[in-house]
């Protein structure tokens, strides 16, 4: 379960932070930090899972199995071998605001009719 080559620094990097201050955040040295960054040592479930955490990002984004730091839909499917295309992500997010915005109306309906029994 190695990391994407580049990844975890770019992060890093990115929040110009130093190894040993990411390595502080998710309590472990900051050698360990540069293995996980040059591709020698690999995170174990619960430091991968402090990573993800920290950086607001997926662990499949940081084991390279999806292009996007926060690819939910495609980390499900991905799984299943379907990825999703930008296209059927607009279609199932359209659908989905559809019947949330329907769910809020019926919810509001429902408390304004509780409200009425009173």
């Amino acid at each position: 379960m190695a990391l994407a080559p580049d990844r975890l620094k770019k992060l890093r990097k990115e929040r110009k932070l130093s190894q040993e201050a990411l390595g502080n955040h998710i309590n472990v040295t900051k050698v360990s930090i540069s293995g996980y960054e040059r591709g020698e040592r690999t995170p174990d479930v619960d430091t991968l899972n402090k990573l993800a955490d920290f950086f607001g990002v997926t662990t499949d984004y940081l084991l390279g199995r999806v292009e996007e730091p926060d690819d939910i839909m495609n980390v499900a499917y991905s799984r299943g071998g379907h990825k999703f295309t930008k296209e059927e992500k607009e279609e199932l997010d359209s659908i989905l605001e559809n019947e949330v915005e329907k769910f809020l109306r019926l919810r509001k309906q429902f408390l304004r009719s509780k409200d009425d029994d009173k």
